[in-house]
């Protein structure tokens, strides 16, 4: 994580625990670091193990959950639906970008595109603030449409 990013995330929570009267638990920091340390997507299991492996930080599920709940209202945490699957991802410096999704497989990938991010930039909405986006792209990956491809072979040759 870089400091600029994680003195920002800390200062927002910091300021949001104050001005509601709620503890700064070590708890709490001890989540955002690992999220702002964790690159791509992750689901509240592989946070948990994340903090009891490599920070030493056993937290219980329920305490991961709430925490990521209110990080997403600190809009520091965006969470994903991924076929079945819940997935967060820190977004405070990375709020708008694609995901190419494979239908088969579930694996998801992060798009970069200038030619969307400039086009949404452009949209005007009435009556409404853009904060950023995610946008969902369907289809199956080059491995699995390769695996297909070579059953469907395999099949008229028989």
């Amino acid at each position: 994580m870089k400091d600029s990013v994680k003195a920002a995330v800390e200062r927002i929570l910091d300021s949001y625990l104050e001005m509601n009267n709620h503890r700064k638990t070590p708890e709490r920091y001890a989540i955002l670091r690992a999220v702002y340390n964790t690159n791509g997507h992750f689901t509240l299991d592989e946070l948990g193990e994340k903090l009891m492996k490599e920070y030493k930080f056993p937290v219980s599920r329920a305490t991961l959950y709430n925490t990521l709940n209110l990080f997403m209202e600190l809009r520091l945490v965006i969470r994903h639906r991924f076929q079945g699957t819940t997935k967060y991802e820190a977004c405070y410096d990375n709020n708008s970008h694609c995901h190419q999704m494979c239908t088969v497989c579930g694996k998801v990938t992060e798009v970069r595109s200038p030619e969307i991010t400039a086009a949404i930039d452009q949209l005007h909405l009435k009556r409404f603030r853009k904060d950023g986006f995610t946008l969902y792209i369907y289809g199956i990956c080059s491995t699995c449409q390769a695996r297909i491809t070579r059953k469907k072979n395999t099949k008229k040759t028989i």
